[in-house]
């Protein structure tokens, strides 16, 4: 055992050391602060954003989706996957011990040459054997495979955390849009009903004046006609309703139609809330966890290369085995029972043609692609915030126009009526009024969900809702070079 014990000690003092590069965390060049940063609040920021909103039932909505939707219940369960592979390869790097124990019955056939020197000695031709042990393995890591592994598999840990992260962001973000989206279509709805009254009201008013004689048919039948396009421009909003009403119940991960009662009641758009967050990119790299898990997957590829590096030389392993063996149980467990045996194994791909070049380069080549994919999220995420800020911040100036233009539209079309019933002009000039107030009506409530569904999008390209501190923090040592 003294040569075996000798070998492990010295395999041991070589293990400090592991191949392949150490990570570094990568840099881009980014801009010191937003263009649009005048849109952001830096004051605070409110990792439950949708409270902002000010409408209990929206928050309602969102912690039922966070806590019930189904996409965000896969992530969770890769979270537990990438967990316990991270637990198999720290485990990797301790020895294996198995314990074993059996018992064998065999009968020699007398008509073969063990047979008959079996016959010849006569020794009995069956026997049953009893055996009990142990045996235990390990292949030292000398060269840091093992521990590369390890690291990569909890910086896949990691980015498991922050990708499940991403999608709870995101089921937040889509809960929110779909809730703004139905109460703008029901006030769109809302605004059509009322437009469908005043319609009526002005058909009734010239079937009387055509009935006196003092209206023409064509006045009626015009009347008519514009009481049929607003009936029926209210159809597809009915149908986008019913569109995200379903599409609500799906978020929270529950059925179609179970929200309906107390939803199907419009209610007031809630008004905007200026997002909160840094207005600086860099920050983006710790706010946004699909950058997080960019920059995690990284890690995890960088320690790869390790794991294949490592094939270019040897792996050592050491075995043992310690039991008792006997053909009878009265015996099994003395002096003469006892059988031990040690080893020490060695395994060096010298000669494979090529394979191991072709595995380092393959991780190499993986990295390389994580490294560009981690460069295009952290684009992707500032141009997200661009885009947001930017729709929100002419959402604003639309909106206040198109109020003023409403309210201009509201006085002029009630001058129409007027001065209609008092014959001062025609049918057309009212029906003009009432379209051009339905059309900015219309618009003005098509905004105003827009505005707020704009402020759901810069929360969410802001990283709102996640935050890096609020996940488990990982002590990944860095490995040494050899």
């Amino acid at each position: 055992m003294r040569p075996i014990l000798l070998l492990a000690a010295t395999m041991l003092a070589l293990t400090g050391c592991a191949v392949g590069p150490n990570y570094t965390q990568p840099r881009i060049a980014l801009t010191p602060a937003f263009i649009a940063a005048p849109q952001i609040d830096t004051a605070a920021a409110d990792a439950d954003w949708w409270r902002g909103f000010g409408d209990p039932l929206l928050v309602g909505l969102i912690e039922r989706a966070v806590a019930g939707n189904t996409d965000l219940a896969q992530a969770r369960a890769r979270i537990d996957q990438s967990r316990a592979l991270a637990r198999a390869a720290g485990s990797a790097l301790l020895p294996r011990f198995d314990a074993t124990s059996g018992v064998t019955t065999a009968s020699q056939s007398l008509e073969t040459p063990v047979g008959h020197v079996t016959s010849a000695l006569g020794l009995p031709r069956g026997y049953t054997e009893y055996n009990v042990g142990a045996q235990a393995s390990w292949e030292i890591d000398i060269f840091g495979g093992e521990r590369r592994g390890r690291e990569a598999a909890r910086a896949d840990l990691a980015a498991a955390i922050a990708s499940t992260g991403a999608v709870g962001v995101a089921v937040a973000a889509e809960t929110a849009d779909a809730y703004l989206t139905l109460r703008a279509l029901q006030a769109r709805l809302g605004v059509a009903e009322r437009q469908i009254g005043n319609e009526e009201l002005l058909v009734d008013l010239v079937r009387q004046r055509f009935a006196q004689g003092i209206a023409a048919e064509r006045e009626l039948n015009r009347a008519q006609a514009a009481l049929d396009g607003v009936r029926a421009s209210a159809a597809p909003l009915r149908a986008g309703i019913a569109a995200q009403l379903n599409r609500i119940d799906v978020l929270v991960g529950e059925q179609p139609g179970s929200n309906r009662a107390a939803l199907v009641t419009a209610a007031a758009i809630p008004a905007a809330p200026v997002p909160a967050g840094s207005a600086a990119p860099a920050d983006l790299l710790r706010r946004r966890p699909d950058v997080v898990a960019a920059e995690r997957r990284l890690a995890a590829s960088t320690a790869r290369i390790g794991v294949a590096v490592t094939e270019y030389y040897p792996h050592v392993s050491l075995s043992g085995v310690l039991g008792v063996a006997s053909l009878g149980t009265s015996t099994l467990f003395t002096g003469n029972a006892v059988e031990a045996s040690a080893g020490a194994g060695l395994r060096w791909r010298l000669f494979d043609f090529g394979r191991v070049d072709a595995e380092v380069a393959q991780a190499r080549g993986g990295t390389a692609e994580a490294l560009a994919a981690w460069r295009g999220s952290v684009l992707h995420a500032a141009e997200d915030v661009e885009t947001a800020l930017s729709r929100l911040s002419e959402a604003h100036v639309e909106r206040a126009v198109l109020e003023r233009q409403v309210a201009a539209l509201t006085a002029a079309r009630t001058q129409a009526q007027d001065a209609y019933r008092g014959g001062v002009i025609g049918l057309i000039d009212v029906t003009d009024a009432d379209r051009e107030l339905l059309g900015a009506a219309d618009r003005l409530a098509t905004v105003r969900g827009d505005e707020a569904r704009a402020a759901v999008a810069a929360y969410r390209a802001l990283g709102g809702g996640w935050r890096a501190d609020a996940a488990p923090v990982l002590a990944v040592a860095t490995a040494g070079t050899m």
